[in-house]
């Protein structure tokens, strides 16, 4: 069975859910809070954490966060009582992978976290393999399979939404894609994802591999079109 966390203070919800859960194929470990997930993760090392945004003490988003910050890349998806598009979209630049509103359907909880461990597991779509599944750029080397990002030998953390986001912008390099047409690829297409989630993830690679994240050189914006992944542009001055 695939092993996940899930952190909520409803009592109630947690063991509705992990019951619900265990019917799927999931074996649902449960935190009211998140004092012991370091030591649970560590543990039992779980592929996927579900973290409720409000709960005592650290609240969701400050573990994901927190999570992040020092280079964990498991999947997490958020839950909340709120669903307002400003939530989401804090919630994603904080590292979650998705994202869903209270009350939900458990049956589209069972869908989300199926399809974030897709995202993480599934081969790279078709690329050129003339250099065995490596773009460089710059000082950057992207490591298809081992999903891996680096820069001279030092590896970088990448949550899988940003992998499948880099990946699919690296295979169709110098064409610009609509944010609709990268939803389709990053998150299959019956995703429910808003088109903010690709901009989010785009500012959060940008932070990461552009020396000036605010005039970028490989993830450049096509104004009224989306974003086109230019490795040996000499200027964005163009495209920003």
């Amino acid at each position: 069975m695939k092993k996940i966390l899930l952190i909520d203070d409803d009592a109630e919800l947690r063991q509705l859910l992990a019951t619900y859960l265990g019917r799927h194929g999931f074996d649902t470990l449960l935190l009211p809070d998140t004092r012991q997930l370091d030591a649970f993760l560590e543990r039992y090392q779980p592929q996927l954490l579900i973290l409720d945004l409000m709960l005592p003490g650290e609240d969701g988003l400050a573990a994901c966060r927190r999570l992040r910050a020092r280079g964990e890349t498991r999947p997490v998806i958020m839950l909340t009582a709120r669903d307002e598009p400003v939530d989401r979209v804090i919630g994603l630049e904080m590292g979650a992978d998705d994202y869903l509103g209270k009350p939900f359907d458990p049956r589209e909880l069972v869908a989300r976290i199926e399809a974030v461990l897709r995202r993480g597991t599934r081969s790279p779509a078709a690329a050129p393999d003339s250099a065995g599944g490596v773009t460089h750029f710059g000082e950057w080397l992207f490591d298809r399979a081992a999903r891996q990002l680096s820069r001279n030998g030092q590896a970088v953390a990448l949550t899988s939404g940003e992998f499948a986001l880099l990946n699919t912008l690296i295979n169709h390099a110098n064409q610009a894609m609509k944010r609709e047409r990268l939803l389709e690829l990053t998150r299959g297409d019956a995703s429910e994802s808003f088109d903010r989630a690709i901009d989010v993830q785009i500012h959060r690679l940008r932070r990461l591999i552009e020396a000036d994240p605010t005039h970028p050189r490989y993830l450049q914006t096509v104004w009224g079109v989306g974003y086109v992944f230019v490795p040996d542009a000499a200027s964005d001055a163009d495209a920003e």
